[in-house]
């Protein structure tokens, strides 16, 4: 048999049980209301805008200067005579929020943390025993 008989004999055989598949069991009613939902459902996409660095600054100021009056305030009902007149805030930084605990590396270091210096590895006399281990020797 030959590649167009074959085809002539199951193309009327597959389009009738393609259309019983679709009309009388019901599939055509559930692939147009899931349509239906898919287009009546959907929400657009919208750009959220992020803040402008100038609103960012002068919130902070705003907060510093709220800091320092702060620092004032306290020292003023702390007395000034109290300490000599030692000012116990100075060169103090706030502790920061408190924020959720995340996943990261770095989850619970300081930003302004310096870190560890590495800079005398390759110098002197470990800068020898890199060179061991690299096989440069």
């Amino acid at each position: 048999m030959k590649k167009n008989e074959l085809k002539k004999m199951l193309k009327p055989l597959i389009k009738e049980c393609i259309k019983e598949v679709i009309f009388e069991d019901g599939a055509l009613s559930t692939i147009i209301s899931e349509v239906v939902k898919g287009t009546s459902g959907a929400q657009p996409i919208v750009e959220a805008k992020a803040q402008q660095p100038k609103q960012d600054f002068a919130r902070q100021e705003r907060k510093m200067e709220e800091a320092k009056q702060r620092r004032k305030k306290l020292l003023d009902s702390i007395g000034a005579d109290a300490y000599n007149g030692v000012n116990l805030f100075e060169g103090t930084t706030p502790a920061p929020a408190q924020k959720q605990q995340g996943q990261g590396p770095l989850d619970g270091v300081a930003p302004s943390d310096p870190g560890v210096d590495i800079s005398s590895i390759f110098s002197g006399h470990s800068s020898k025993i890199w060179q061991k281990l690299s096989g440069k020797d």
